[in-house]
């Protein structure tokens, strides 16, 4: 009896975690597309279109419990090696960090671009730090905006955040990005890192079909 309680407790925690998980993917596609179609603040399509990685942190938190404290999660993906669109997602979680809600309120959704290869490599890490292992800057906004300041020609990740309506450029500097190979686990049905997701590019969870069904639909980039 005892054993059979244990694994109906099990399978309950399970079905719990994996129903969390499929809200938070829901919201990171609600958040991606909302900002897409917020008229002339968007952010800029030739940017989204040269990015090589996409992360929608949807409600980031401010802790009460430590001051200053932040935590979120959400998932990134990257361009497929075969050019043909967005590759499955896996799961990070944002941790402290000055990251600075100018805009207000106790939950902002975050959404970063990976500019280039060498932000890549850093985004496939265990573990970076905004700022520190990877050069960011606040991004711009607007569709035509043409963001042309040394900051953001040379900067590997770009950030933005919206709270209570508002969208704009945020600052992440400090803020520590930690791949979450626990949600990980849970998506594919086995361990598997960040870097293993990207590079092998395992069949996508059908979690994740409306959020990358949105990247492709907002980046006009030519397939390879």
């Amino acid at each position: 009896m005892r054993h059979i309680l244990a694994g109906l407790l099990m399978g309950t925690a399970l079905l719990s975690a994996q129903s969390a998980n499929v809200k938070r993917m829901d919201e990171a596609a609600a958040v991606f597309k909302e900002v897409m179609e917020i008229s002339d603040k968007a952010i800029p399509q030739r940017l989204l279109d040269k990015s090589e990685c996409a992360v929608v942190v949807p409600g980031l938190k401010k802790g009460a419990f430590i001051i200053g404290a932040k935590f979120g999660r959400g998932f990134l993906s990257c361009r497929k090696k075969s050019g043909t669109g967005w590759g499955p997602p896996a799961a990070v979680r944002v941790e402290g960090g000055s990251v600075g809600f100018q805009l207000g309120g106790s939950e902002t959704d975050v959404i970063m671009l990976v500019m280039n290869e060498r932000g890549v490599q850093r985004l496939l890490q265990s573990k970076f730090t905004v700022g520190a292992d990877a050069s960011a800057a606040a991004g711009p906004v607007g569709r035509t905006a043409t963001a042309e300041t040394d900051a953001m020609m040379t900067a590997e990740i770009l950030t933005w955040s919206r709270s209570r309506g508002l969208f704009a450029g945020v600052s992440l500097q400090g803020a520590t990005l930690r791949q979450d190979e626990e949600v990980n686990k849970e998506m594919y049905g086995k361990p598997m890192t960040n870097a293993d997701i990207v590079k092998n590019e395992p069949a996508q969870p059908a979690s994740a079909a409306q959020l990358l069904s949105l990247l492709n639909k907002y980046s006009s980039r030519q397939i390879k």
